[in-house]
Parts: C-alpha cells; structure tokens; sequence
C-alpha cells in the first residue's frame, strides 16, 4: 500500500521556520520526484517545490524563493522542505506527492508537466502562520 505522510506542520509566528516531513512508502522512493503542494483556504492549489528523482533538479515557486528549500533521504525515503522566515500567506494545507517521471523528462519537458503528474498524495499538514 502506497503511503505518503506528512508532519511538522504547526501554527508559527511571522518570521518563524518549520520543516515539514514526508514518509514515504509501499513503492520505490528512488525513483520518483517527491513534490510539495499547499492549498490555502478559497484558493486553488499550488505547487510550492519538487525536487526529482536522481539528478538534484530543483523547483521552487516565485512566492517561496529564498525562504524554502527541499531535500530529500532516500536512504529514509523522506522529503523534507524546510520553511524560514515564514509569513501569513504561507498558511495554507501542505501537501507531499509523489511522481514516477525521471529527471531526463522533467528537463525536457519542464516543471509544469512534472507538477502536472503527481502519482500519489498526502493527506496534508496544516500550516498557520500568525501576524
């Protein structure tokens, strides 16, 4: 069974940091590009930051740049994404996916489409950052 589960989410004051956790399990973590998502309350979801499977191709949304940044354990099939200076429009549910498309592919083709073709999904982790 295919699991994807997320923790580190909290609520934080403008400024803070938090770093978000995804387990992963029940397929080939190596594999995939591992992706984080949010959603905030009335708004669509986005893609916040991916990292891909085997070549440390990164993205990163203009909104986070600089204050972000994803890794990946694939020794502990764990993505992380480590949020600093964090501020209110950062609130949102965060999500962790999972992507079987190699990293060759996503730079042919680009992000969008990698983002696109999320596999499998997280339950989420909420994230309020408070004024």
């Amino acid at each position: 069974e295919v699991q994807l589960v997320e923790s580190g989410g909290g609520l934080v004051q403008s400024g803070g940091s938090l770093r978000l956790s995804c387990a992963a399990s029940g397929f080939t973590f190596d594999d995939y590009a591992m992706g984080w998502f949010r959603q905030a309350p009335g708004k669509e979801r986005e893609g916040v930051s991916c990292i891909s499977s085997s070549d440390g191709n990164i993205y990163y949304a203009d909104s986070v740049k600089g204050r972000f940044t994803i890794s990946r354990d694939n020794a502990k099939n764990t993505v992380y994404l480590q949020m600093n200076s964090l501020k209110p429009e950062d609130t949102a549910v965060y999500y962790c996916a999972a992507a079987i498309i190699p990293g060759y592919v996503t730079r042919a083709t680009g992000w969008g489409a990698t983002l696109s073709s999320m596999d499998y999904w997280g339950r989420g982790t909420l994230v309020t950052v408070s004024a």
